[in-house]
């Protein structure tokens, strides 16, 4: 890298700071703190929803799927998140929402305990933190491996620069710097993902390689589904898409959360699902094109980088690995400051008293330091690993181990259909569904890919829905709590709930 691409870096990471330390002055309580305040334009929150949805491990693992396997990697993920949040539009974005409004929600499992009882609201708290630690140090790692890729700089180094940055913008900010960091990170992105798409094709001889390139390319390259890719795992990657990018990714939840209206947060939803569905066309064109370009990789986790260092002049690297940051910083900002809410309104003041007769500003101190130490830990995590084969393994894992036992008593629970369901329902599909994955993934000698990230999920929907049919635990105060999210309250009740 050149001085002229380290001072775009150095303008990127000061840009970030900035909007930080600005978005202060939009703080003053715990509400606006972790939703806003309900404040959020609809656009920029499905901006925001979208960049949070995904990191530089699209740079690193899913480039080098597209480099092996080609046009599949864009199916069987960015396509399931596209039509998943576009289906969430109408089933869970406005009830998100009018869980703020109408009964002054902050954090997206502050209702499970009216929803269900204490026990579910904590056992899923604590599994769902702990996992999103080890989670968040993958995309440390991810992004520190591309500026260890581009630059040479250590990994250690790396993934303390870019979290330090982090640090101070969004445990100053709170949601506010979070998400207009995302936006001010969609425009650089935006900019340096047509950069890339433009070189390629212009290396290739132009608009017509879009079309034409395929042939070139090794057989199945251009196959919607190729390798370990298959139908079933589609529909598989569809079913659990739809419930992590919906809200059972917690970050994605304060999203619709931050809106101003259900109405308003099922436009943002719509919004990021469009996004979803094209722009990852635009990022992955030059991944697909890679082995025209840089041939004979041995390792493909590295192939973004070679292609960008063969195909861009001076400053416009600087540019793409800003682009990098923007995808990681993103996730992290976001799962921090979701994570900072659950951990200050669910997990603290069940045994910690003191917490629960805090001030205004006694609370908005406890959730910057909760924020603070939480990026701190994954960074720690993140270095220590020296990411030896731990990105895509922790992602994928990560996500087989929640989803579905978090999400489905989580997001199934807004849902009227469901209201027979209670904490036994809730309870029991969670344990359930994290034995499944524990023995599939540590029982079999040899587990099928499909199965790992399906298992759990369809364990914990059967017998959700099983237990709820069987052993009904309707009770007046929780079918209130369901009905409640069917429409958008009035102003007075907004009023009420943020009082």
């Amino acid at each position: 890298m050149s001085a002229l691409d380290w001072s775009v870096l150095a303008i990127y990471f000061a840009l970030m700071v900035v909007i930080g330390v600005w978005s202060k002055n939009r703080i003053r309580t715990v509400i606006d703190y972790f939703t806003a305040g309900g404040r959020i334009p609809w656009w920029l929150s499905g901006i925001s929803h979208h960049m949070s949805g995904y990191s530089a491990v699209m740079f690193v693992a899913f480039a080098a799927v597209a480099y092996d396997y080609g046009l599949t990697v864009y199916v069987w993920w960015a396509m399931t998140i596209g039509i998943g949040v576009g289906v969430g539009a109408f089933l869970f974005a406005a009830r998100w929402n009018r869980l703020r409004a109408k009964h002054g929600v902050v954090s997206p499992l502050e209702y499970l305990t009216r929803r269900y009882n204490l026990p579910t609201q904590q056992v899923m708290a604590y599994s769902g933190a702990l996992l999103k630690v080890v989670d968040i140090a993958a995309k440390w790692v991810a992004i520190s491996v591309l500026l260890k890729g581009f630059a040479g700089v250590p990994i250690q180094y790396g993934i303390a620069v870019t979290g330090a940055v982090t640090i101070v913008y969004v445990t100053v900010g709170g949601l506010w710097a979070d998400v207009l960091t995302d936006f001010g990170q969609f425009v650089i992105q935006f900019v340096a993902g047509i950069v890339m798409f433009v070189a390629v094709l212009a290396h290739l001889g132009g608009v017509s390689a879009l079309w034409t390139m395929w042939d070139r390319l090794p057989a199945g390259h251009g196959d919607p589904l190729s390798g370990p890719y298959t139908g079933t795992y589609f529909f598989a990657f569809l079913l659990i898409k739809t419930f992590e990018y919906n809200g059972g990714m917690w970050n994605l939840a304060q999203r619709y959360m931050g809106a101003p209206s259900g109405s308003q947060a099922r436009r943002a939803a719509l919004l990021s699902s469009g996004l979803w569905l094209l722009w990852p066309l635009v990022l992955f064109i030059p991944m697909f094109a890679a082995p025209l370009i840089v041939p004979g990789l041995t390792d493909s986790d590295q192939s973004y980088v070679h292609l960008a260092q063969a195909l861009l002049p001076t400053g416009m690297i600087g540019l793409v690995l800003a682009g990098f940051f923007s995808h990681t910083m993103a996730m992290v900002s976001s799962d921090a400051n979701v994570i900072s809410a659950v951990i200050t309104r669910d997990i603290l003041p069940v045994f910690w008293r003191r917490v629960r007769t805090l001030d205004a500003a006694g609370a908005l101190r406890l959730a910057r330091i909760t924020t603070f130490l939480f990026v701190a830990i994954s960074m720690t995590i993140a270095i220590s690993t020296q990411g030896q084969g731990v990105v895509l393994k922790i992602v994928v894992d990560v996500v087989a181990a929640t989803m579905g036992p978090i999400s489905i008593p989580l997001m199934l629970g807004l849902l009227p259909w469901f209201k027979r369901s209670g904490p036994l329902a809730a309870i029991t599909s969670w344990a359930a569904g994290l034995g499944v994955w524990a023995v599939v993934k540590w029982g079999l000698t040899k587990p099928d890919q499909t199965l790992v990230v399906a298992a759990p999920l369809v364990t914990s929907l059967i017998l959700y829905v099983v237990i709820g049919l069987l052993r009904p635990e309707n009770r007046p105060d929780r079918d209130a709590l369901v009905d409640s999210l069917d429409s958008d309250g009035t102003g007075e009740d907004r009023a009420t709930a943020l009082a």
